[in-house]
C-alpha cells in the first residue's frame, strides 16, 4: 500500500464516522496522538500494521459464521470460509503446527477451548460420548447431570500467578479455578526461576489431567522438552499458552527445546502482543484433538469475528516473511539491552535479567509498590502495568513489581541505545518516586510524591526519544 492510500483510508473512516458522532472519531483521533507520543512498554502490547487494522473495518463484521470451514450453521458464508482458511493456512506454517482453529475472539477464549477440547477427549462416560454422537438439545437433564459430575474436579497443574503465570492458569478468581482442582508449582525462591524438578515432584503428587506451560511475566525460556517429559510421566495433557512469546516462535527465536509446539499437545496464543496481529486468540493442536477443537463454537464460543480473522489472516501473512524473523530477534536484544540498563542503574530484576521480550522490576528496592511506581511512569509519558513478584507481599492489586516488554518500541524502530537511555528515564522516576501516606498517617500502597516538573520533564524527553521514529509515518489525519 501506499503511503498516500493508508493516510487517505484512515482519514476518510475518520470522516464517515464523524458525521455520526464525532466524539468516537475524536477519541480514536487522540488515541493515535497518545501512542505517538507515549513509550509504550507494557509487554503485552504493540502496533499492529495498517493493512491488519484496515482488515477489520469491512463487511465481514455483518457476518453470522456458525460453525467451521464448510460447515455453517448459516447460508451464504463462502468468503467467511475462505479468510478463515487462509488464517489457519498460515498459521499451520508459521508455526509447523498440524492443526489450527482461528476463531477464539481473545486469550480466554482459546484456553476455555483447549480445557474444553481436552476434557472432552479424555474424559470417558456413557454421557459425555452421547454427546459428541447427539444435538446439544436432545441431552436429558440426567445426560446433563452425568456429564457435570464427570467433568467436575478434573485436576490442572500450571505457574502461579505471582510466579508468572497467568490468571486463566487456574487462578481462583477465574473460570479456569472453578473448572479445575488446580494446584500451582512456582520459582526457586532465590533464583527466581522454574525448578524443573519441583514441577515433575508437584505432578507425580498432583497427578494432573492437565500441565499448563507458559507464563504472562516470567522473563526466562522455558524447556518445554522436559516439561512434555513430566506430563507424560504422569499420563497428562501438555498444554501451553504462548500468547506473550508466539512472536518469538513464530520469529524462529524459540527453537528445540524453547519451541512448545512440536512438545505439547495443544498450544493457545493470542494473535496481537509479540505476534502484531489483531486482538484474538488461537488454538494450535496435535491431530487427536483437532475434532474437539473445532466444535469451539458453539461449545464456548458464541458466532465468529469473521472480520478479526480477516485481520489475523493478513497478520499471519506478514509474520510469515523474512523481515519478521529480524523483528523478534531485535525484540529479545532490546529487552536485554533494558534489563542491563536498568541493573547498571541499581534496579532488581526478578530473575536478574530476560530472555524473552519482558523485564520484572521489582520496585521494593525503590521503596514502592508497582500501583505508585505505575502511575508515576504514566504521569511521566511512560505507559507501563504494575505486576506481582515471587512471594508478593502486597498481593496481587498493588503488586511489587513493573513489567515492561519491548515488543511495541522494536516495531516503532527503536534499538539498543535507545533501550538505555528508556532504562535512564525509568530509574529517574523511580529513584525520585516518594511513597505517600493516608490521611491517618499510617503508610500508603497507592499514594505517592513526584515533582510534577521532574515528570514533565521525563516526558518531554520520552518524546524526544521518539521523534526519530514516528508511529505509522504514512498516516496523517489533518
Amino acid at each position: 500500500m501506499s503511503r498516500n492510500a493508508e493516510s487517505t483510508a484512515f482519514r476518510s473512516a475518520l470522516e464517515v464516522i464523524r458525521a455520526v458522532e464525532p466524539r468516537v472519531a475524536d477519541a480514536i483521533g487522540a488515541e493515535l496522538t497518545d501512542q505517538r507520543e507515549s513509550l509504550k512498554l507494557i509487554a503485552s502490547e504493540n502496533y499492529a500494521s495498517p493493512a491488519t487494522l484496515l482488515a477489520m473495518g469491512n463487511w465481514f463484521s455483518d457476518k453470522y459464521a456458525e460453525g467451521t470451514v464448510g460447515r455453517r450453521f448459516y447460508a451464504g458464508c463462502q468468503n467467511v470460509d475462505t479468510v478463515e482458511a487462509l488464517a489457519a493456512e498460515h498459521a499451520r506454517e508459521l508455526f509447523g503446527a498440524a492443526h489450527a482453529y482461528v476463531q477464539p475472539h481473545s486469550g480466554i477464549d482459546a484456553n476455555l477451548v483447549a480445557f474444553w477440547a481436552v476434557l472432552a477427549d479424555r474424559v470417558e462416560s456413557p454421557a459425555l460420548k452421547k454427546a459428541q454422537v447427539r444435538q446439544v438439545n436432545d441431552l436429558t437433564e440426567a445426560d446433563w447431570f452425568a456429564l457435570r459430575r464427570e467433568l467436575g474436579n478434573q485436576r490442572m497443574l500450571g505457574m502461579s500467578l505471582d510466579a508468572g503465570g497467568h490468571l486463566t492458569h487456574g487462578f481462583r478468581p477465574n473460570i479456569s479455578g472453578k473448572m479445575f482442582d488446580q494446584r500451582s508449582y512456582g520459582t526457586d525462591p532465590v533464583t527466581g526461576l522454574i525448578d524443573y524438578d519441583r514441577v515433575a515432584e508437584a505432578a507425580r503428587e498432583f497427578k494432573p489431567l492437565i500441565l499448563v506451560g507458559g507464563y504472562s511475566a516470567y522473563p526466562r525460556k522455558v524447556n518445554f522438552r522436559i516439561l512434555r517429559e513430566i506430563a507424560d510421566s504422569v499420563g497428562a495433557t501438555f498444554m501451553v499458552d504462548m500468547a506473550h512469546f508466539a512472536g518469538l516462535v513464530a520469529g524462529k527465536v524459540f527453537t528445540g527445546d524453547f519451541d512448545p509446539v512440536p512438545h505439547a499437545h495443544i498450544v493457545t496464543t493470542t494473535t496481537h502482543k509479540s505476534l502484531r496481529g489483531p486482538r484474538g486468540g488461537m488454538v494450535l493442536c496435535q491431530p487427536e484433538l483437532a475434532d474437539q477443537v473445532d466444535r469451539g463454537c458453539p461449545m464456548v464460543l458464541g458466532g465468529p469475528l469473521p472480520h478479526v480473522m480477516a485481520a489475523k489472516a493478513v497478520a499471519l501473512a506478514e509474520a510469515r516473511r523474512p523481515d519478521f524473523a529480524d523483528y523478534a530477534t531485535r525484540i529479545v536484544d532490546n529487552a536485554q539491552a533494558l534489563a542491563e540498563g536498568l541493573l547498571r542503574r541499581g534496579a532488581k530484576l526478578v530473575t536478574g535479567g530476560t530472555d524473552n521480550h519482558l523485564v520484572l522490576i521489582d520496585v521494593s528496592g525503590y521503596g514502592l509498590t508497582g500501583r505508585q511506581a505505575e502511575q508515576a511512569l504514566l504521569d511521566s509519558g511512560i505507559v507501563t502495568n504494575r505486576n506481582s513478584v515471587p512471594q508478593d507481599a502486597n498481593g496481587a492489586w498493588y503488586t511489587s513489581g513493573i513489567r515492561v516488554g519491548t515488543p511495541a518500541l522494536t516495531t516503532r524502530g527503536l534499538g539498543t541505545a535507545e533501550m538505555d537511555q528508556t532504562a535512564e528515564l525509568i530509574h529517574t522516576v523511580l529513584a525520585q518516586t516518594t511513597a505517600g501516606a493516608n490521611a491517618d498517617g499510617t503508610p500508603s500502597k497507592a499514594k505517592y510524591t513526584l515533582d510534577p516538573d521532574l515528570a514533565d520533564k521525563i516526558a518531554r524527553q520520552a518524546t524526544d526519544l521518539l521523534a526519530p521514529h514516528p508511529l505509522y509515518p504514512a498516516i496523517n489525519l489533518t
